[in-house]
């Protein structure tokens, strides 16, 4: 699967796991270099497995939360630690 924003892949993997009726990529296989973490806010601070949002910059277009993580999720979402799901613009394939 290949997650595209923009005309850009910012992530492509084989190993991907569905989870809430999302798509998580392995971190190995996301274009780090393009996400910077969000300032969290109160709802980010009250989920209970830590999520962190990132926002997503493609040639100088900033997509504000466009990717998010869990860092530490509980033993029910234990299966996306360590992987990034996307939304809003970022189309999945």
């Amino acid at each position: 699967m290949k997650a595209i924003l923009d005309g850009r892949v910012i992530a492509e993997s084989d190993d991907i796991v569905e989870c809430g009726g999302y798509q998580y990529f392995p971190s190995a296989a996301v274009r780090m270099e393009w996400l910077d973490k969000a300032q969290k806010t109160t709802s980010d601070r009250a989920c209970p497995h830590g999520v962190q949002f990132y926002d997503v910059t493609v040639d100088g277009v900033r997509h504000e939360r466009a990717a998010w993580s869990y860092e530490a999720p509980r033993p029910e979402m234990k299966q996306v630690a360590a992987r990034f799901g996307f939304w809003e613009d970022v189309k999945v394939v």
